[in-house]
């Protein structure tokens, strides 16, 4: 069996994060390249490191080349300073990049969305992570795997204090059956799924994964 050439962006996110650690140590991956705005401190003789403007992604097309595009990138509000930045992270660099990769003849690809999308949203994000699901579902990839995570359980050091409390909360409605889809989601199961789910891949399609659904708790 071919061994496949990842692509990710996002690498320095709490999901991206952990999917590049999945990655470098699964044999069915002979080469993990990362594009990312600061070096990540890690080394490892399958990584390739791409330190990019995703302002200027056109000038990186030459390097934009493998079998399948994992696109963990992605903001908050907060931390983007106004929408029209979040919008810029959260929806136009993902779809820039994903076209140069469909170009490129990249055939796989695998977008971290969220619960809720929807582009018909009143809300400002589940809309744009809504109008991203359906714009990359009309570029020419072999395969579109749209995964909806709920709450994410991310790394300790990376945790902001209104998750822990989320998950809190979540907790205690989930163990009397309540809001059992909102279950919070290890970053660590996410991206065993998105890797599982790609490798598995046989046949031409475009799907969309709730992990709820897919993953056993």
């Amino acid at each position: 069996m071919k061994k496949l050439e990842a692509l990710v962006i996002g690498a320095t996110g709490a999901t991206g994060q952990q999917l590049v650690t999945c990655l470098l140590e699964d044999t069915a991956f002979s080469k993990v390249t990362v594009f990312v705005r600061r070096t990540p401190n890690l080394n490892h003789k399958k990584l390739i490191v791409n330190e990019i403007e995703f302002s200027r992604l056109e000038a990186y097309t030459d390097v934009i080349k493998g079998d399948v595009l994992f696109s963990c990138l992605g903001t908050t509000l907060k931390k983007a300073g106004s929408k029209d930045k979040q919008y810029l992270v959260d929806y136009a660099y993902q779809l820039e990049f994903a076209k140069i990769a469909s170009k490129n003849k990249v055939s796989q690809y695998a977008l971290v969305s969220s619960i809720g999308a929807n582009k018909n949203s009143f809300f400002f994000y589940p809309k744009i992570k809504g109008e991203l699901e359906e714009a990359v579902k009309k570029l020419p990839f072999k395969t579109i795997h749209i995964f909806q995570p709920p709450t994410l359980i991310r790394q300790k050091e990376l945790m902001r204090t209104g998750e822990k409390i989320a998950i809190k909360i979540f907790k205690v409605l989930n163990s009397i059956g309540i809001l059992k889809s909102q279950r919070p989601l290890p970053v660590s199961t996410l991206a065993e799924l998105m890797i599982n789910k790609i490798k598995e891949n046989k046949k031409a399609e475009i799907k969309t994964f709730i992990p709820y659904r897919e993953c056993v708790f």
